[in-house]
């Protein structure tokens, strides 16, 4: 037998590796951590909620009382569907999105991103199709490239996802041809656009689906966070046959449990628990006995009130800094949850901008890692979740800097600065950047 030589390369295993990961790649948020975490820079880039408030003596005790009584259970195998107690927990949840639903009916995951990994698993082959707004949650771009799904995005505008726009573009698909498998959507707060979807057009989108027989996939971790009023009601409580709905503890009480869930029809349902069990046979017993003991021992949602406060304090900080130092730029308003989208003026490359910002400390996500088709380098999304209001004041202010010498750059060049910040190369008697 012959045995082929792995010879010098970098990565001796490439020609082993299955088609679907050499199309991996890191996401643009993550690979930001590393740099946005340094405590120079203010970061206006991640989604990690601001726990400052959470209760942690009693959660404390919370993890103490369940070891000490509880132990030998919250330490053991579970259902690959979820503890009864936790989806009892969960419906309970979601009636506040008006969902009536019974606890069979969901299926607890390791936070809601696996729901959406499991989802298209089981209905994606590559080259299927899945629609989505434009823009797109990251991490749900990333798992529908590992499943070589083939995305094609849809328009939004102020009110949410547009109606007659996917209603064309699901017309469309089906005149050439693509079998279109679901529509993706976070109707509420939406990451990263950070706008709602209207009460009037939820009706509509339910009914442009039910036309295309396109199933809805309904991710809705900020829905319990808008600023003033509880959320409108989920896609799901129109269309409990037609929706998937996705939810997540991580923004309401904390994202190192790692539980989420998904609320199905019948047989979707059936199909998400055999995934769940063949992908890590079930979900932590300790994660979802602490998070019940939660929900029945605190006032919860008096939590969730006091997070809006928090959260509608940084959101007005971040309006204001952008009203005041960056009045060139337009940007979303957002009436809950983490994000705005802003987009910048003419000729700016959020993208290529980006390691210019880091060096004068301060972060953003560009608005490419939210386009499976390359778009969106004309905006970014800024965050205001867990940075304080002064530090969000600080933050806006240094990029309105970077922005004021990159629009200084175009009058003067022409063009932007290429991400590697070379002078564009116009003539030999331009100056330098730095003496700019």
């Amino acid at each position: 037998m012959i045995i082929p030589s792995r010879g010098t390369r970098l990565d001796p295993w490439f020609d082993s590796y299955a088609t679907r990961a050499h199309g991996m790649r890191s996401s643009e948020i993550r690979a930001l951590f590393a740099v946005a975490s340094r405590p120079e820079v203010v970061s206006l880039a991640g989604g990690m909620p601001n726990l400052s408030s959470l209760p942690m003596d009693h959660i404390a005790d919370i993890s103490a009382r369940l070891l000490k009584e509880r132990g030998t259970r919250a330490l053991q195998y579970g259902s690959g569907r979820g503890e009864v107690e936790m989806r009892e927990a969960i419906v309970e949840v979601m009636r506040y999105d008006a969902i009536h639903q019974h606890a069979d009916d969901v299926v607890v995951t390791t936070g809601s991103q696996q729901a959406l990994d499991l989802v298209t698993q089981i209905f994606i082959d590559p080259g299927d199709v899945i629609v989505a707004e434009a823009p797109s949650y990251v991490g749900a771009l990333g798992v529908f490239r590992n499943y070589e799904a083939e995305v094609v995005h849809t328009p939004m505008d102020d009110e949410g996802l547009i109606p007659a726009a996917l209603d064309e573009t699901l017309t469309r698909l089906y005149q050439i041809g693509k079998k279109v498998k679901f529509l993706y959507t976070i109707p509420n707060y939406h990451n990263p656009a950070g706008v709602s979807l209207s009460l009037a057009r939820r009706q509509e989108i339910i009914d442009v689906c039910d036309k295309h027989h396109v199933l809805i996939v309904e991710d809705n971790p900020y829905g319990l966070l808008g600023f003033d009023s509880d959320p409108l009601p989920a896609l799901k409580s129109l269309s409990p046959d037609g929706v998937v709905y996705l939810g997540s503890f991580s923004k309401m009480f904390g994202p190192g449990y790692r539980i989420g869930w998904a609320a199905a029809p019948h047989a979707i349902r059936e199909k998400l628990v055999l995934a769940v069990e063949s992908a890590i046979l079930c979900p932590s017993q300790l994660a979802q006995l602490s998070v019940t003991e939660y929900l029945e021992t605190w006032d919860w949602y008096s939590q969730v009130k006091r997070y809006r406060e928090e959260y509608r304090e940084r959101s007005e900080a971040m309006l204001s800094s952008l009203e005041k130092y960056l009045p060139q730029c337009q940007w979303t308003k957002p009436t809950g949850g983490f994000y705005t989208w802003v987009t910048l003026p003419a000729g700016i490359d959020a993208k290529a901008m980006l390691p210019r910002a880091v060096t004068k400390r301060v972060a953003y996500v560009s608005g490419t890692a939210f386009y499976a088709d390359g778009k969106g380098s004309d905006h970014m999304r800024l965050s205001f979740c867990y940075p304080t209001p002064d530090t969000i004041r600080e933050g806006v202010k240094r990029l309105a800097g970077v922005i004021k010498a990159e629009l200084e750059m175009i009058e003067l060049f022409g063009t932007q600065l290429p991400a590697d910040g070379d002078t564009p190369s116009r003539g030999v008697d331009r100056p330098h950047p730095d003496q700019v």
